[in-house]
């Protein structure tokens, strides 16, 4: 699955110029949208004037926030071309949206279109949740063949995807010249990363050198950048508390307890991780590219990125959000062309791009030479370098439940409530008796 997934991100950004690339073709836009003769819902030959009005619910959380201004861009350039199209749109933060999709759909009033990350695809796929895209007439030639699979199950298309994106190093230029410190390079390590948070922390008692989110997620990224792992070599048991695990833990939590270099809760208080960089007092920060376009704008200091530190190897994160129909909707092939649409029309992908919202996954060489060349940060190549060094979750069709275990022990060990080792043996005992690593399968 990692080759897999480094395979769909390289090709991703590398293949030439493919059937988007010549924007506002009519021939490579749904025939609702090119204006061609289609079929209505009662068989008959119809022009999109003459069609029955539709209404397509639509369920997402990567377009909240600041994005949804793009977002909604996106789907009147969908709407102008297909005016019997109405997209309720419902916006939902990541941290409550599987919750309220979950609700949803267990009651039976899923939205006709959702979006589904990578990790918790499987889970909506294998229990039946979800439509096949086969058969409706989209385009999938214009994606990346390797990204269209990472939504696909047991053979079956159920979706296309809309972005990925990654996580890498993001430094305040200014603190580093203050502390008279070198730059990061993509070579550093675990230690060359907490040398210099630890002369940054020096320059005053509100600057903190680093931070860097103890959550699941980046849990698992660090964990695999020692070279451990949440699974056993065969797949078939957790292996939680094991040495390099708890050698990865304690590195974690040693940041805010014993050197410092990160805030402590307590710290920090009601500002969050990105306000602390941008108001000028954290040095460095492990986060998404998603927030390019947040720094550009409010950042009055210099800040680059590089490739994340790694320790006995180098690790970085991959994530991919898809746009996918629910089973029992009536409009799968409306909803189908409204997908295709936001995610890969040419007019669609350049609104994504000039916001700097992660990246679209097409057959486009101009778009990711675009992209590139964007200033700030500088060095956007170390984002495509960190492709080279992804990894991901296990895909289990728990996910749900793996993540809030992990994520509820690792609370309770940032607060001091257990240690490292105690934390870790949890996890174990609470995966290992609640976690079937066979239902479903895992990768």
């Amino acid at each position: 699955m990692k080759k897999l997934i480094a395979l769909l991100c390289a090709a991703a950004i590398a293949m030439s110029l493919g059937a988007c690339s010549s924007g506002g073709n009519a021939a490579n836009l749904p025939a609702s949208v090119s204006g061609q003769t289609t079929a209505n819902n009662g068989g008959e030959a119809a022009t999109t004037d003459e069609k029955t009005p539709v209404t397509i619910n639509f369920d997402q959380f990567s377009g909240s926030g600041d994005n949804e201004t793009y977002l909604k861009q996106m789907i009147d350039l969908y709407t102008a071309a297909n005016p019997h199209v109405t997209v309720k749109l419902q916006s939902y933060g990541y941290d409550d949206y599987f919750k309220q999709l979950s609700a949803k759909v267990a009651a039976g009033k899923a939205p006709d279109v959702f979006e589904l990350n990578y990790e918790n695809f499987a889970a909506y796929a294998g229990n039946g949740s979800l439509s096949t895209i086969d058969g409706m007439g989209v385009d999938t030639s214009v994606y990346n063949q390797m990204a269209l699979q990472a939504f696909s199950f047991s053979g079956v298309q159920y979706g296309v995807p809309n972005s990925f994106s990654n996580v890498v190093l993001i430094y305040n230029k200014d603190l580093f010249d203050q502390a008279g410190e070198a730059y990061p390079t993509d070579d550093w390590k675990w230690e060359d990363a907490m040398s210099a948070a630890e002369k940054i922390r020096a320059l005053d008692d509100n600057i903190f050198g680093y931070y860097h989110s103890l959550s699941f997620s980046e849990f698992y990224k660090t964990v695999a950048q020692n070279g451990g792992s949440f699974l056993s070599v065969d797949g078939k048991a957790f292996a939680f508390n094991s040495p390099q695990n708890l050698e990865t833990l304690t590195y974690m939590v040693d940041m805010q307890t014993k050197t410092n270099v990160m805030p402590t809760a307590a710290q920090l208080g009601a500002m969050g991780d990105w306000d602390l960089f941008k108001s000028g007092r954290l040095g460095m920060i492990v986060t998404g590219i998603w927030a390019f376009p947040d720094f550009t704008r409010d950042c009055d200091f210099a800040w680059d990125v590089e490739v994340e530190p790694g320790h006995t190897q180098k690790a970085t994160h991959f994530f991919s959000n898809g746009y996918v129909i629910a089973k029992d909707t009536s409009i799968a092939e409306e909803a189908a062309q409204f997908i295709t649409f936001i995610s890969s029309n040419r007019q669609a992908t350049q609104i994504r791009l000039d916001a700097a919202w992660e990246l679209p996954p097409i057959n486009d060489e101009e778009i990711v030479s675009q992209y590139k060349a964007q200033t700030p940060p500088a060095n956007r190549e170390a984002v495509f370098k960190s492709l080279d060094y992804l990894v991901t979750p296990p895909v289990i069709t728990q996910f749900v439940e793996l993540q809030d275990i992990v994520g509820r022990n690792l609370l309770d060990c940032a607060n001091g409530l257990v240690t490292p080792q105690q934390c870790l043996d949890k996890m174990q005992e609470e995966c290992s008796s609640s976690i079937d690593l066979t239902a479903g399968g895992t990768s």
